[in-house]
C-alpha cells in the first residue's frame, strides 16, 4: 500500500514538473521570411497570408498584415529591407489572417480596400468553410476602438501614384468573397492576388462574406485579361506564379462549377458528391481537396444554383 501511494505520488510530481516546464517554455518565434521579387518589391511569408512590400519614393506600401500579433515582426522585417516608413496598407480581403496585423501598424499608416472589404472588416463574421473556434467571432477592430479599419474604398478602380511608383487596384467581381481586390504594380509587371488565388487548389469559397463559387471562375478569368500586362502573381499563400497559371486556375473553377451544375440536375446529393469528387487529373500538381472544404464548397455550389 505503501509502495503504491509513493507511486502515484512520484507520478504526481512527474507529471506537474513536465507541466511546469511547459509553461515556463518561451512561445515559438514569429519569423517573417523575405523573398526579393524586384529591387523595390518583396514578398514576406510566414504568420497568415503573402504579404507584399512595395518600396516607393516616399514610404513603403504593404499588402495585407497577417494574423493577430504578426503586425510587430511584419514591420521589423520591413526594417531589414528599407529604412523609409509604411504610409499606406492595402488589405486584398477581410479574413483575419490579411488584415488582423492591421492594428499593429502606426495610427497613421492610410488603410485602402475594395468598400465591400470595409463593410465586412467592421463586422468580422465567421468564415464559411473553417471550423468556428469557441465563442463567437472575434472582431480585433472593435477590440482595438477601430484602428486598422480602412478610411479609402474603391468601387471597380483605383490607381494610386503616378509614375514607377503607381498602383491599379482592381475588382473584377465575386470569389474568395465579394470584395477580392486586384493589386498590380504595372512597372513591375506583378500583380497581388490575395486568396481568390491562393494556390493551386480548391479556393475557399466563402459565402459568409460573399463569395461566390458560381462566379469565382469569371471572375479570376476578368483579372487574367483586364488586369493589364502581367507577368507575375503573388498568390495568398502559395509561390510566385504565373499568368498561366491564374489562367488555368480560372478554367479549374469553371469546371468545377460545370461539374456541380450536372451533379444536382442529376438529383445527387451534397454528400454524395463530396465524398466521390476526385481532383481532375489534368490538373496535375493541385493539392489534394481538403474533405472539409470540399463539402463547403460543394454546398456553396449547390446553394446557389437553383
Amino acid at each position: 500500500m505503501k509502495r503504491g501511494i509513493v507511486l502515484g505520488l512520484l507520478l504526481m510530481a512527474g507529471t506537474l514538473s513536465t507541466s511546469l516546464v511547459a509553461l515556463q517554455q518561451p512561445a515559438a518565434p514569429r519569423v517573417v521570411e523575405v523573398d526579393k521579387l524586384k529591387d523595390n518589391l518583396y514578398v514576406m511569408r510566414g504568420g497568415g497570408g503573402n504579404s507584399a512590400v512595395f518600396i516607393t519614393a516616399t514610404g513603403v506600401v504593404v499588402v495585407d498584415t497577417k494574423n493577430p500579433g504578426w503586425g510587430q515582426p511584419l514591420l521589423d522585417k520591413i526594417k531589414t529591407v528599407t529604412d523609409k516608413p509604411v504610409t499606406m496598407i492595402i488589405n486584398t480581403h477581410t479574413h483575419g489572417d490579411h488584415v488582423s496585423g492591421n492594428v499593429e501598424f502606426p495610427a497613421s499608416v492610410e488603410v485602402v480596400t475594395h468598400e465591400n472589404t470595409k463593410a465586412n472588416m467592421e463586422v468580422m463574421r465567421a468564415v464559411t468553410g473553417i471550423a468556428p473556434a469557441a465563442g463567437p467571432p472575434v472582431n480585433i477592430f472593435k477590440n482595438n476602438n477601430g484602428r486598422g479599419l480602412p478610411k479609402r474604398t474603391f468601387t471597380d478602380k483605383l490607381t494610386l501614384g503616378n509614375g514607377n511608383d503607381r498602383i491599379d487596384l482592381y475588382y473584377f467581381g465575386r470569389g474568395h468573397t465579394n470584395g477580392d481586390a486586384w493589386v498590380v504594380f504595372p512597372a513591375l509587371r506583378v500583380m497581388h492576388a490575395g486568396d481568390i488565388f491562393s494556390g493551386k487548389n480548391l479556393p475557399l469559397l466563402d459565402a459568409n462574406n460573399g463569395g461566390s463559387g458560381s462566379e469565382i471562375g469569371n471572375t479570376l478569368a476578368k483579372a487574367a485579361a483586364g488586369a493589364g500586362n502581367i507577368e507575375s502573381v503573388i498568390t495568398g499563400h502559395s509561390t510566385v506564379m504565373t499568368l498561366a497559371d491564374l489562367r488555368e486556375y480560372a478554367e479549374f473553377n469553371r469546371e468545377f462549377l460545370s461539374a456541380m451544375q450536372d451533379a444536382k440536375k442529376a438529383g445527387r446529393t451534397v454528400q454524395d458528391v463530396a465524398s466521390s469528387w476526385k481532383m481532375p487529373a489534368k490538373y496535375a500538381g493541385y493539392a489534394a481537396p481538403d474533405p472539409v472544404r470540399l463539402r463547403s464548397n460543394v454546398q456553396v455550389v449547390f446553394d446557389e444554383i437553383r
